[in-house]
């Protein structure tokens, strides 16, 4: 073996060495040297309860005033009692055109329906309550609400129907 070999090789590790400690001392500077440790943060919590609210006394209740009474009812004047009694012709007039048979006294004693007529201008003409019309003549149906051309209709007060 080659001596000059032997030294080539002992300088080589030399160098070797040399670098890998400069390199180390290097890096040691990159590094910054082991700082002490960050303090342990301890956090206490401490609750502080919540103040209960004081009750405030409510006012008593204010009595609210009475309405005021109602009004008395005051009823309508009582409905007019119509008496029969007998018929008195008015005249021709607008839903009773027709000529009445009279009495020997000159009263009208029936009426014979004629075209445009209608049974309550019949009782308007002849001074009779429409009740009192339908109570002297039977034979009309429907509360006089169809008469008809040629019907005959008693305004005799004393009779009921055309007997």
């Amino acid at each position: 073996m080659n001596p000059a070999r032997g030294i080539r090789s002992s300088a080589r590790v030399a160098v070797a060495t040399a670098a890998a400690t400069l390199v180390a001392v290097a890096m040691a500077g990159c590094f910054p040297a082991e700082a002490e440790p960050a303090p342990t943060v301890v956090v206490t919590v401490t609750a502080t309860p919540t103040p209960t609210p004081t009750p405030t006394p409510t006012p008593p209740p204010v009595a609210e005033p009475a309405p005021a009474p109602a009004p008395a009812p005051v009823p309508n004047d009582p409905a007019p009692v119509y008496e029969p009694g007998p018929a008195y012709d008015n005249g021709p007039i607008t839903g009773a055109n027709g000529s009445p048979a009279v009495d020997g006294n000159g009263m009208p004693v029936r009426y014979v329906v004629v075209a445009g007529d209608s049974f309550f201008d019949i009782a308007q003409r002849f001074d009779l309550p429409q009740q009192q019309l339908l109570r002297m003549n039977p034979q009309i149906h429907d509360f006089g609400e169809t008469v008809y051309i040629g019907d005959e209709i008693n305004l005799d007060w004393t009779k009921t129907g055309l007997g």
